[in-house]
């Protein structure tokens, strides 16, 4: 019989290691990997992977890594953008990949019940032929948990809402090891503190996301694209504004800047005017989307833009938004030998021209290739810098022109993050953005996290 180790002389790596066996990996690529998203930060990489499989085995981590007080990262696709899943202080990476089932549809109720590893496209492929759909679109194929923890939105904000808008319940470990339910299934409640609201955008910092109740919607009956340009994109944002003001039901309204049309044309094979340009989208009846759609072509040519034309074809209007969603790959081929640091910023609706064109011209001033992209239904803009991170100058500039995009933002009551989050990468900026809000955020970190093991490091400074 194999002589046991002394408790004494465990680790919590080597305790974890005796509980899940080969679910527990600690390989250097593994561990680097899963230190790393798609973002400009440093990664850091943990100390071992844990691919956990069921609720039990996360409750199990973190009565493991309590015990020793050893930080826990929970890990969905890693395409989170502020460093949400660098493991600072080393410790556990939870991946809960494959808690990828599709637990019920509640086709009546218009909801379904997740595991947080499932991913956005396979739940919409899941319920294609249930006449239902998940709207939430961020562009990346991202993790239905990622996508709650960092508050995710995305292209179809405008009009079915956030990540916040869409969630009724959800299910999480905290870090005493206790699972809780923040709510039942019924469409509204006033029952008690509201922990759903609390632990959407709190990026694994509060507890570990086990299950989640979304809402869904009926797949619209007709769905049309249109694209439409404009002289400056003050004539753009002007005509998101007018068509909002309008009561025009618009699911979509995305902004490219001139160099985002130049990348996207030259990525995605378009042919599209290099000039601010408009994409939209209509749902609805037949009836209600040439209304809208004709509606919206007058009010932009009321105001300079030109060249508008709408369809209803699947796939010109599947290469459209996918060209959309490709767009920060494709700026980054606008420049060889360069990094991507994307970030963004949401204003006020009514301020949004004047951000942009202000940040343009710092972009200009600055010496930097920037292109612009701009959820510009609900105020959201984004900015790809490109960047060489072997020139200390570029990056210097690129930093500063970054951090004047903030300040630009709140001194315009907007925010540092319309949809990316806090993580680590705009730790310092909260604070200027929410005052002494953050002490009664760093009151509940204390209450629900008292030794600080849940994803050290992001959204607060805990000293």
């Amino acid at each position: 019989m194999p002589q046991q180790t002394s408790k004494k002389h465990l680790t919590p790596i080597t305790t974890l290691k005796q509980i899940f066996g080969d679910s527990l990996v600690t390989s250097k690529a593994i561990c680097h990997q899963h230190g790393n998203d798609e973002s400009f930060h440093e990664p850091h990489a943990p100390d071992a992977v844990l691919f956990a499989k069921s609720k039990q085995d996360v409750v199990k981590a973190v009565d493991v890594c309590r015990e020793y007080k050893t930080p826990i990262i929970a890990y969905g696709t890693g395409t989170s953008l502020e460093g949400h899943v660098a493991a600072l202080q080393g410790g556990l990476c939870i991946d809960v990949s494959n808690m990828n089932q599709i637990l019920a549809v509640h086709h009546e109720d218009l909801q379904c019940v997740v595991e947080p590893g499932v991913r956005r496209i396979q739940l919409n492929e899941y319920l294609r032929d249930t006449g239902l759909f998940f709207p939430i679109d961020p562009g990346a194929d991202a993790s239905l948990g990622g996508m709650v923890s960092t508050r995710a939105s995305g292209t179809n904000a405008v009009r079915y809402g956030t990540m916040r808008d869409n969630i009724l319940s959800l299910e999480v470990v905290l870090a005493n090891g206790t699972i809780i339910k923040t709510a039942k299934r019924a469409k509204k409640s006033s029952a008690g503190y509201d922990l759903t609201s609390l632990m959407i955008g709190a990026e694994g910092t509060l507890g570990i996301i086990t299950e989640i109740t979304l809402k869904l919607y009926g797949i619209p009956e007709t769905i049309a694209s249109a694209v439409c340009t404009f002289p400056s994109v003050d004539d753009a944002v002007n005509t998101t504004i007018t068509t909002i003001q309008s009561g025009i039901a618009i699911a979509r309204i995305e902004l490219l800047d001139e160099k985002s049309i130049e990348a996207v044309n030259s990525y995605s094979n378009l042919a599209l005017q290099v000039a601010p340009t408009l994409f939209m989208e209509f749902h609805g009846s037949p009836e209600s989307v040439k209304t809208q759609s004709e509606a919206v072509g007058e009010i932009a040519a009321g105001l300079g833009g030109s060249n508008f034309r709408w369809t209803t074809n699947t796939e010109e209007r599947s290469k459209l938004w996918q060209a959309r969603h490709d767009a920060a790959y494709a700026c980054k081929a606008l420049r060889k030998n360069c990094e991507f640091m994307a970030t963004d910023v949401c204003v006020p609706i009514s301020r949004l021209a004047e951000c942009i064109v202000e940040t343009q011209k710092d972009i200009q001033d600055s010496d930097l290739l920037a292109p612009i992209l701009g959820h510009v239904g609900d105020g959201n803009f984004h900015l790809v810098l490109l960047v060489d991170p072997t020139d200390p100058s570029e990056v210097g500039r690129a930093q500063d022109l970054h951090e004047r995009m903030i300040h630009r933002a709140l001194s315009m009551d907007g925010t540092c993050t319309g949809e990316h989050g806090i993580g680590y990468g705009k730790i310092d900026y909260l604070e200027a953005e929410l005052g002494q809000a953050t002490s009664a955020m760093q009151l509940i970190k204390q209450a629900l996290d008292p030794d600080n093991i849940m994803n050290p490091g992001k959204i607060l400074k805990i000293s």
